[in-house]
Order: C-alpha cells, then structure tokens, then sequence
C-alpha cells in the first residue's frame, strides 16, 4: 500500500483534472430549430477539464438536425437510421462517450431549456468526488410556461421516485444531469419511453452516489415531446417505476402482491367456515369457497414468482458485474495509447 502526503495529494489531483475529459451530449430528434441556439451556450471551457467535446445523438431525424450539429461544431455524432426513442438514444450517447475517453458525462436537451452556464456546478460534485451522478434541480414552481398540470406532475414524480429510491432528489424528471465515467459505466436503461426515473432508481439501488444542485431554465421554445397527454404521461411513468421495483426488488414486490391475495382468501375461507357452520350446512355458500380457493392459490402461485423473481435478481446482479468489467476493459483497450 502506497501512502501519499496531502501535498502530493494536491499535486495528484491537480494533474488528474489537467487530464481529465468533459463530453455534452444531446440527444435529437428533429431539433433543427432550436440545436444551434442550444450549442451556441454550450461551453467549450470547463474549470477542472483539459478538454470538452459535444456529442449529438440523432434520433433517426428527418430535418436537418445533423447538417446544424456539423455546422456547429459538434465534435461526435452518433446516428440512428431509425427513431429509437429517448432512453435509447440516452444510452447510446453514454456509450459512445465512454468510447472517446470522457471522464465526465453531462446530459442536456437540445431545445435550450437548461441554462448552460450551470455545468460547471453541476459537474462540481463529481470533481469534487461527493457524487457520481449529479441532477440539476429546476425551481419548478417558478417556472411560468410549465401547466399546474405539469408542476404536479413533475413533483408527484419526484415524490414517487424517493419513496423508490430511497434518494432525496427534488427534481427526478430533470434531463439535466452529470455522470462520472464509473457511473455511466454501470448504468442501464430498460423502459423504452424515458431514462430520467429509470435511472435514479436504479442508482439509488445498486449504490451509486447521487446528489442533485440546482440549476437554472431558459425560455421555452417549444412544447414538451413527452407529456404530450397527461393520462399518457402518468401511465408511462407509473408503469416505468413499477416495472424498475420489479425488476430490482422482485421478492418484496411479488410477496407483496401474493400476500394480498392470500389474505384476501384467507379471510373469505374464515368467513366461509362461519357461515358454514353459523347458518348450517343447508347453505353451503359455494361461490365464496371457490373465490377463497382461488385467491389462495393465486397468492402461492405470485409467492412462488418473489422465489424466482430473487433467484433472478441474484443473477442480474452477476451479470451486470460482468458487463460493467467488459465495459471497462473494452474502455481501457480503444483509450490505450498506440505504441
């Protein structure tokens, strides 16, 4: 074991974050209008970083969003012939900015709506090491072209994704957000629709430092592409959160589930005893057995499922050590130097 002293903990440091590289990715999709006001705030200086690049994911755009982000000066561009959708197009961007050596990933939206003077505070916890995952809290109460809908929303969202997480984020719906490279190394995204709760969660599971600071909107250029229906959107993201406790904690949400119905045929079945015995056997109450039955079954059957479901989990778990040593080694082979 090697001991350093403070001073040349300094002077590691120092030269670490002279080494180190910052990457903006956008994700596009039909951005034409609004891509080139967006880049032309991003910076191209970062207090802490040798270099920082942009990155464009083009979502299967049918304008001229690639023709702009050239124009602009993006230094990456990842294309998909096809829409793909958010979450993908997310983690693609993650990808491939792993692929060109970032140290620090920050996410942003192509529509301006983030103001980019803020990365430098939101990259500040990751430099600082008391974060690997940093999401900028918009004042959303503030915000004037967002809908009372909306703002409830946003903060019912939150509130959800907490509970799940057991992190104290005020903003969960924020796409404004900073990774580092160990982080984005371990993130996956499963729900097709969005990242934002997705990811959260699944940090807040698997042990990933996530903090939040706050951060500042522009003015809005355009309507939100995903709440386009706020039934739709509250579906979507019900389903989403339901679908990542189920996936990462499959045992205490299929046991919950069959314990529910176990008791609710339990009772019937007492209650079936009662009367059976109560009002005499002439009324037999046949009906409210087999109900019980069938609850009583269908609760064993979706225990049986909280057995498999945590054998699978132990599994998941195994399988995602693996990808995230494949992912860092495949990292460590394209950044190593040619001799």
């Amino acid at each position: 074991m090697v001991l350093r002293t403070s001073k040349q903990n300094c002077v590691f440091s120092f030269f670490k974050c002279i080494l180190m590289k910052l990457i903006i990715q956008i994700p596009c999709y039909n951005e034409e209008k609004t891509l080139g006001l967006a880049l032309s705030y991003l910076p191209r200086k970062v207090d802490g970083f040798e270099t920082v690049e942009w990155l464009v994911i083009n979502d299967g755009s049918t304008d001229k969003t690639v023709e702009v982000a050239r124009k602009n000066g993006v230094d990456h561009i990842v294309n998909f012939k096809e829409n793909q959708g958010l979450a993908r197009g997310f983690i693609a961007g993650l990808s491939a900015c792993i692929s060109y050596g970032a140290d620090v990933i920050v996410n942003t939206d192509a529509d301006n709506q983030y103001n980019a003077d803020d990365i430098p505070g939101l990259v500040k916890p990751i430099l600082d090491e008391k974060a690997d995952m940093v999401i900028g809290a918009r004042s959303i109460g503030k915000i004037e072209h967002f809908s009372w809908q909306k703002k409830l929303l946003q903060k019912l969202g939150s509130w959800t994704v907490k509970v799940a997480s057991r992190t104290s984020i005020p903003d969960a719906p924020s796409g404004f957000r900073a990774f580092s490279r160990e982080a984005a190394l371990k993130l996956n995204v499963f729900n097709e629709y969005t990242y934002t709760l997705e990811t959260i969660i699944q940090a807040g599971r698997t042990g990933i430092a996530v903090t939040s600071v706050p951060v500042r909107t522009n003015e809005d250029l355009r309507p939100s592409r995903l709440i386009k229906s706020i039934a739709k959107y509250v579906r979507l993201s019900l389903y989403t959160i339901l679908r990542v406790f189920t996936i990462y904690k499959p045992f205490r949400t299929f046991f919950s589930i069959g314990l529910f119905f176990f008791l609710i045929g339990f009772g019937l079945g007492i209650r079936w005893l009662y009367l059976f015995f109560v009002a005499g056997p002439e009324r037999t109450h046949v009906p409210s057995l087999i109900l019980a039955s069938i609850c009583i079954i269908l609760g064993f059957l979706i225990g049986t499922m909280a057995i498999v479901g945590d054998l699978l989990a132990v599994n998941r778990k195994l399988l995602e050590d693996i990808q995230y040593r494949v992912r860092k080694q495949d990292m460590e082979i394209k950044n190593k130097p040619d001799k």
